[in-house]
């Protein structure tokens, strides 16, 4: 069966950083747009950051550009958020998701983000500290 099982998250103070990794089974990773998705308590879903599926392209929502960097290893089924400089709104849970279109998709995080996903990790927590 499927499986995106995130690992990576904790707890770090202001201006810390933390890599996430997503471990992806049971489907095709290297076909699939993958992205990183975050919601913090009693807010919306957010979508971060989205990767093309050989990794030449990517988009940031402009909230993490430029702090955060997305990166895939087709030959480990692995993505990764490499998140410096880290700010206590960047508190939430992170996710992994697999778009739902095969062979590349759209290259922006807002489209992913309506209804566009297949797969969902289960999650990992980030909590930044002031």
């Amino acid at each position: 069966q499927v499986q995106l099982v995130e690992s990576g998250g904790g707890s770090v103070q202001a201006g810390g950083s933390l890599r996430l990794s997503c471990a992806a089974s049971g489907f095709t990773f290297s076909t699939r747009c993958m992205g990183w998705f975050r919601q913090a308590p009693g807010k919306e879903r957010e979508g971060v950051t989205l990767i093309s599926p050989r990794g030449s392209l990517t988009d940031y929502s402009d909230s993490v550009k430029g702090r955060f960097t997305v990166s895939r290893d087709n030959t480990k089924n692995t993505l990764y958020l490499q998140m410096n400089s880290l700010r206590p709104e960047d508190t939430a849970m992170y996710y992994c998701a697999a778009v739902a279109t095969e062979s590349g998709c759209p290259m922006a995080i807002s489209w992913a983000a309506k209804g566009n996903i297949r797969y969902w990790g289960q999650g990992t927590q980030v909590t930044v500290s002031s």
